[in-house]
């Protein structure tokens, strides 16, 4: 009898596991062992942006177990978060955000002097466009209300202040503020991962996010990944710049309104012999110009011999369905550069353009808060920066971390930033002056 067989007749003669019932097993095994293994983070931010480096920097800082997720290669060119500068200022016509701008560059500062090298160079804000400008006249008001030292001059002191480089037209002013400069993008975001890395925190790029659900076995929220890999937080913040809109949307069926545009930065060749009239170290400023097309601009930095020039606005499209080229017309921004520096700066074409992406909402306000319904606190979500939100990224960081961490923020009245406030005006907040800043052109 069977009984009677030595073990190894008795294995002998076992029915064996056809190939496909070992691959089965051996499946069932690792999804087991997968299972128990999950890790447990106290935050997973999903998105390493400026925005999600800055959360993660902030969340490893206060001692939380964090998790970055990247769609794509940390420091992509695909979102809003690379390139060559941004723009700081505190000139807003709204005045919230002056103060979120100044507790900003205190947070730009104490990073740079933990990781040993500068993002941030230091120039004056110039802020031009005609008297009689109603947002221009907010801008020095939200200065005033915010202790902000703002100096209004005419043509003629703009003349002697800025070396005869640039001309108004009789009826314009220029508003001049301390608080300006330039953000290197690209080496900032990095400079928040590197610092996130060394408070412990965990990064995963090429990791595209497709649903986050309730985790019934933590109580905490299981982020899962396209290639079916599975992550379980306590707490989860979100914030994915122009992929907003369909990743909520996939999640809840929530519709926050935020449009992702392309843009385009340009850079123009200024003549020869001025080069370095237009640098941080002749005390060129960082300049915006109000009225139909609101222009900015930052000195000639990171391409000797260029100024960057753009509109601000741009081509509402999918993140991918980008075309990498000039969104707008030239020709208002042509005349604008042949007006303002005559012959100094070449305005017959741009030499570099390169293509960037707006997370637009109808107020051009943006959206920090709790996700709610099944998720309740447990996910924050942080968009919608409207192409001006770069420089406020160490703050909106640390807010996203107070709400993940605290359930609640001291640092900013969140009233301007709620999901809900497009419940009640599809508009969002209302503006009180009517040539405000627009960039859906």
């Amino acid at each position: 009898s069977l009984l009677m067989l030595t073990p190894q007749l008795q294995k002998l003669i076992s029915p064996v596991p056809s190939p496909t019932q070992k691959t089965e097993q051996t499946q069932t095994k690792k999804r087991k062992k997968m299972e128990k293994s999950i890790e447990i983070f106290d935050v997973i931010v999903i998105g390493a942006g400026i925005m999600g480096s800055c959360t993660a920097y902030q969340t490893s800082k206060h001692n939380q177990k964090t998790l970055l997720l990247e769609q794509f290669d940390f420091l992509h060119h695909l979102g809003s978060s690379h390139g060559e500068s941004r723009t700081i200022r505190a000139t807003y016509p709204e005045d919230y955000y002056p103060k979120m701008v100044l507790k900003s560059e205190t947070l730009w500062r104490d990073a740079e002097e933990q990781i040993g090298y500068k993002v941030y160079f230091k120039t004056p804000q110039l802020d031009i466009g005609p008297s009689n400008s109603k947002a221009l006249k907010a801008v020095i008001s939200s200065c005033n209300k915010n202790s902000i030292p703002v100096r209004v001059i005419d043509r003629n002191t703009m003349f002697q202040e800025f070396d005869d480089l640039i001309q108004l037209p009789d009826n314009w002013i220029g508003v001049v503020t301390e608080y300006g400069g330039v953000i290197k993008p690209t080496k900032a975001v990095s400079m928040f991962q590197t610092l996130a890395i060394k408070n412990g925190a965990f990064l995963k790029d090429n990791m595209e996010v497709v649903d986050i659900k309730k985790d019934s076995l933590t109580g905490g929220v299981l982020v899962i990944a396209k290639n079916g890999e599975k992550f379980s937080g306590k707490k989860c913040v979100v914030t994915v710049g122009p992929w907003m809109n369909k990743l909520v949307r996939n999640i809840t069926g929530i519709v926050i309104p935020i449009q992702p545009l392309e843009t385009t930065v340009l850079y123009w060749k200024i003549k020869k012999g001025y080069e370095s009239k237009f640098t941080i170290g002749n005390g060129f400023p960082t300049f915006a110009s109000y009225g139909e097309p609101y222009i900015y601009g930052t000195p000639s930095l990171e391409y000797p011999g260029l100024i960057k020039i753009p509109i601000h606005g741009g081509r509402p499209c999918e993140p991918t369905d980008r075309t990498w080229e000039p969104t707008q017309s030239l020709d208002p921004l042509k005349k604008w550069i042949q007006k303002k520096f005559g012959d100094l700066v070449d305005s017959t074409r741009p030499v570099v353009t390169q293509s960037c992406m707006y997370s637009v909402t109808p107020d051009e306000d943006f959206v920090i808060d709790f996700l709610g319904g099944e998720f309740g606190d447990d996910v924050v979500v942080g968009g919608g920066f409207s192409g001006h939100g770069f420089k406020m990224g160490p703050i909106v960081g640390k807010i996203l971390s107070d709400l993940v961490i605290d359930g609640e923020t001291k640092d900013v009245e969140l009233m301007h930033f709620r999901i809900k406030r497009f419940e009640k005006n599809s508009k969002g907040n209302l503006k009180n002056f009517d040539d405000q800043v627009s960039s859906a052109n």
